[in-house]
């Protein structure tokens, strides 16, 4: 416990992935800003401006420059993933989480429970000679691996039915299927003291009083407990354990695990005085050998489906098991996580290679069996040196440094110990890895959004700074007023924004390749794209004003200008949906972005239309012919944008959102 908690101590779990990326754009942002603002104050000063006008223009601009709705619509973002995420089996403890398993490019996960069911079955026992068929010694090794384990019988309305962990609920179950009741056994052979099962040793042991003696049973791996026998059973007689009579038992391990299941060994030696001190040098040596019991966990439902999608999603999936390497190896091909050319390895194996060999490697190992804690941590520091994002499920109190260590930690809602859901980031409460494939899903899904979002916020700010600083430039009157630009950063900005968060994904994104670790939000080319269509909103609200302010005056001009400025950004928010035409994707397939266009639109007009807004923010009321001006403008981006996006369809092909590269995977 005290290594554990050493472990958990010392390694920091990593920053997430949209921690570092709104870390770059914050710093980008405050950046820009500066820059804006010494900018405009210095070419008023230029132009012999005064310099607390001048100042108050900069500070108004710098308004303008920063998203200030980003982190709320953020945080919405990915609460409303939380929700979508509980509602399928995944309970985020870290908000950032939900983005997290987007980027994740390996999946490290559990067999046992996770890619299977946990609904253990005995389907058969051998002793060296293959498969037992007499009775009697089929009861004797049931009744021994019945007695060594922690489950209990329960009665459920007449039948008897066993409780506790998948493994040990199996081998008592096959007990009673053959008339054998642990608890009797317990009564004719109480249970004295033991041994826990620990994952180091893959052992676990119990002493029982017989009569004027006391019986050892162990039970555990083979291969480990095949090294602490000196003696086998058969047939009611013990014999020496020979170097061949060892290849016979392992030969018959071998078959059961090549038959995917899993196997334990059973053994047990009658001592006529029991040690002073109970310790597995004392109680776990010069065993018996009684039999193996080979038990069948069918692969979950939808999980090969899973692991096929992941494999589409440039996710590699990589089984830890506690199992024998060819049981583990049987499974995780028939799962299809062992491809031609991946490696299967043994923590024996692995303790034989240096960090610097394991890293260099590491993709190719795709099944890691027998391990430890320590190995996991091993193979998760291993992955994320090549830049991997790495999702790492675990269940017990050993697993905590390594779901810790991950990018992302998953703990077992089911049969995971409190320490380890402490640890994690996120918690299955079905055990399922197909829920984790889901989560991935929406988490690709949350991190578009959240880039669309940031696209068009800083495109429509880029878009009121532009109309200011031309302005000032062709010597021109204030565009817009310092209540107007914090109107629509509140109004036309936030909402729209918030229902790009709210896209459905696109249905080839799991056809997708991870996002590289490395990449900024604004990757693929965006800045560029914030900028054109910035100047391109800024361009038409000052042709707006100049309109208004050449034909009617400046109040209408400004009037204009702030009426255009708000529903070119509301219309523009459609052409960010999708790098595809608005036309082929559909305008109403979002009903969020419809209903936020609708009120939007409300509160933009009544702004201007009820007298007492409109005296407020100094706007006046507009004839028809201004309003048609006002309404064909406002829906040039839709028109400019569409042209844009058949340009590039017949330049590259079909374009997928995010990414430069559109018909290339």
């Amino acid at each position: 416990m005290g290594k554990i908690a050493k472990m958990i101590i010392q390694d920091e779990a990593p920053e997430t992935p949209i921690q570092k990326k709104l870390g770059e754009v914050g710093k980008t942002l405050g950046i820009a800003c500066l820059l804006i603002c010494l900018a405009i104050f210095v070419i008023g000063i230029f132009k012999k401006i005064s310099p607390i006008e001048m100042f108050m223009t900069s500070v108004g601009l710098a308004v303008a420059a920063i998203p200030e709705g980003l982190p709320a619509i953020v945080t919405i973002m990915l609460s409303i993933g939380v929700t979508k995420m509980a509602r399928k089996n995944a309970i985020i403890r870290k908000l950032p989480a939900v983005e997290t398993l987007g980027s994740s490019s390996v999946i490290c996960s559990d067999k046992t429970g996770t890619l299977t069911k946990n609904q253990m079955k005995v389907v058969e026992l051998r002793d060296i000679h293959g498969k037992i068929v007499m009775e009697k010694e089929y009861k004797f090794i049931l009744d021994l691996a019945s007695m060594c384990t922690d489950s209990y019988i329960e009665n459920r309305n007449g039948e008897l039915v066993a409780e506790g962990e998948a493994t040990e609920i199996a081998i008592v179950n096959e007990a009673l299927r053959i008339g054998e009741n642990k608890d009797e056994l317990y009564k004719e052979y109480p249970r004295v003291a033991d041994i826990p099962f620990d994952s180091e040793r893959k052992l676990m042991t119990t002493v029982h009083k017989v009569g004027n003696k006391y019986r050892i049973i162990t039970k555990g791996a083979p291969d480990v407990l095949l090294d602490r026998c000196i003696n086998y059973y058969y047939n009611e007689e013990r014999t020496k354990l020979t170097a061949s009579i060892k290849n016979k038992i392992n030969t018959q391990n071998l078959k059961l695990a090549n038959d995917a299941l899993r196997v334990l060994a059973v053994a047990y030696k009658d001592v006529d005085i029991l040690p002073t001190k109970i310790d597995t040098n004392s109680l776990e040596q010069e065993l018996n050998f009684v039999g193996l019991i080979g038990m069948i966990d069918p692969p979950r439902e939808g999980v090969k489906e899973a692991v096929a999608t992941c494999k589409k999603a440039g996710i590699k999936t990589v089984m830890i098991t506690g199992d024998h390497i060819k049981t583990a190896t049987a499974i995780a091909k028939n799962l299809g996580i062992l491809k031609q050319n991946d490696i299967a390895i043994t923590g024996a194996e692995l303790d034989k290679i240096t960090d610097e060999d394991l890293e260099k490697n590491i993709m190719r190992y795709s099944v890691f069996a027998r391990v430890s804690p320590e190995h996991k941590v091993r193979i998760v520091k291993a992955f994320r040196s090549t830049g991997a994002v790495v999702a790492m499920t675990g269940d017990g109190v050993n697993d905590a440094p390594a779901l810790k260590n991950a990018d992302i930690g998953i703990a077992m809602g089911k049969n995971g110990t409190d320490v380890a859901k402490n640890a994690a980031d996120m918690i299955l409460t079905d055990d399922n890895f197909v829920t984790i494939v889901e989560a991935v899903k929406q988490g690709r899904n949350i991190f578009e959004n959240i880039r669309k979002a940031v696209h068009f916020l800083i495109a429509t700010n880029i878009g009121e700074i532009v109309t200011i600083f031309l302005g000032l430039i062709l010597g021109l009157k204030s565009p817009l007023l310092a209540i107007h630009l914090l109107w629509i950063n509140l109004v036309t900005d936030s909402i729209p924004a918030i229902a790009l968060g709210l896209e459905k994904a696109d249905k080839d994104i799991m056809n997708r390749k991870p996002r590289e670790a490395k990449k900024g939000i604004f990757a693929d080319g965006l800045w560029g794209k914030i900028f054109v269509e910035g100047i391109m909103i800024g361009i038409l609200t000052l042709f707006a004003f100049s309109l208004g302010n050449n034909l009617y005056g400046i109040d209408t001009g400004r009037t204009m200008a702030f009426l255009s400025l708000g529903l070119l950004e509301l219309v523009h928010s459609f052409n960010i949906k999708s790098e595809e035409s608005i036309f082929k994707v559909g305008f109403f397939e979002n009903k969020y972005l419809v209903g936020a266009l609708i009120l939007g639109t409300i509160l933009q007009v009544g702004v201007v239309c009820i007298p007492s807004l409109a005296s407020i923010f100094n706007l006046v009321p507009l004839n028809t012919i201004q309003w048609i001006y006002v309404g064909l403008i406002s829906i040039l981006p839709i028109i400019i944008m569409e042209m844009q996006k058949k340009f590039n369809e017949i330049k590259f092909g079909k374009i997928v959102y995010g990414y430069k590269e559109r018909s290339d995977y």
